[in-house]
């Protein structure tokens, strides 16, 4: 009875493929969160610039009554979050709008999400986005009065 051994320089035969196929799926794995990572700050940066756009139409929704005597300056609630949304809607964004108690600011939040590309295959189909700015009237002459 003949015993057939493999050769020494055959012993190892098929390692190095194990060792490639799980370095190419941890790096295709890489690659794919920082495709969506990057395109969830994209989307972030986006619901960020619509947000400061809308709470900026809001902002110019000033009081005419009580600017116009002279008493302050400051938004009509009802008016500066009807523009506030009007500008979401025409963004096609969705959120919050709030206009503070004395009239001088007006805070939006987006909310959102960005579609994933790699994470899918694992099931995450989307992660959350949100935005959030804040404007606050100022006024003067020479040189900006705050609140």
């Amino acid at each position: 009875m003949t015993w057939w051994k493999a050769a020494p320089e055959q012993a190892d035969r098929g390692g190095v493929t194990v060792f490639v196929a799980i370095c190419v799926l941890g790096l295709i794995g890489i690659i794919g969160v920082a495709v969506d990572g990057g395109a969830k700050m994209a989307a972030t940066e986006r619901a960020d610039y619509v947000a400061g756009e809308a709470a900026r139409a809001g902002g110019q929704a000033i009081d005419p009554a009580k600017a116009v005597t002279g008493q302050a300056i400051v938004t009509d609630p009802q008016d500066a979050a009807a523009a506030a949304r009007a500008y979401l809607r025409s963004a096609g964004a969705t959120g919050s709008v709030s206009v503070s108690g004395d009239g001088k600011s007006v805070t939006v939040t987006v909310n959102g999400s960005s579609d994933t590309t790699f994470l899918s295959a694992v099931g995450i189909g989307s992660l959350p986005v949100t935005g959030h700015a804040t404007a606050t009237l100022l006024h003067g002459v020479t040189a900006p009065e705050g609140p």
